[in-house]
């Protein structure tokens, strides 16, 4: 079972690394209470396509504490943070596990696309994790699509996390 990561626990930094080969996949990140909303972006009036801004600032993650990615039903449930119509207007329900670490995709090092689903600008997370690590294990979800959240899911089961210590100031 992956470790819980509190977010009212001052520990520190937090590495994530495969748990599969031990590799790094992101620096030493700060964990946020909460995943904050997304930011509005009107990406059909964009200029030039692509992403929409981050919802995580660099240098951070957050644990999403609803069901994130595919299965998705129409219907009742919570409605995820991000609002996708489904069919007859209900939204897309999430029924994939909880917990996933959110960050922003440029905080990530050593992954590489495995697919990703067609849109316009980016990746979608519709049919689930797209980002493999080295070792060829299955580890993320990037979601770079310019109409959605701008963001990077790491699956709780697929990675570690390591807390460190920020570097001790030095005086002079």
């Amino acid at each position: 079972m992956p470790e819980q990561l509190d977010p009212s626990a001052d520990t520190g930094l937090t590495v994530f690394r495969c748990a599969a080969c031990d590799a790094a996949l992101t620096g030493a990140l700060r964990q946020l209470p909460a995943v904050p909303p997304p930011p509005f972006y009107a990406w059909w009036e964009a200029e030039t396509p692509g992403p929409s801004p981050a919802t995580v600032p660099t240098g951070c993650f957050a644990v999403e504490t609803g069901p994130c990615g595919p299965p998705a039903a129409t219907g009742t449930g919570v409605v995820p943070r991000e609002r996708v119509p489904g069919a007859n207007g209900q939204p897309l329900i999430p029924r994939g596990p909880k917990g996933s670490i959110v960050l922003n995709p440029d905080d990530a090092f050593g992954l590489e696309v495995r697919h990703a689903s067609g849109a316009c600008c980016g990746a979608t997370p519709d049919c689930g994790m797209n980002q493999l690590c080295a070792c060829g294990t299955l580890v993320a979800t990037l979601c770079s699509d310019c109409c959605l959240p701008y963001e990077l899911h790491l699956a709780a089961d697929r990675v570690r996390a390591v807390r460190v210590r920020p570097p001790a100031a030095t005086g002079t």
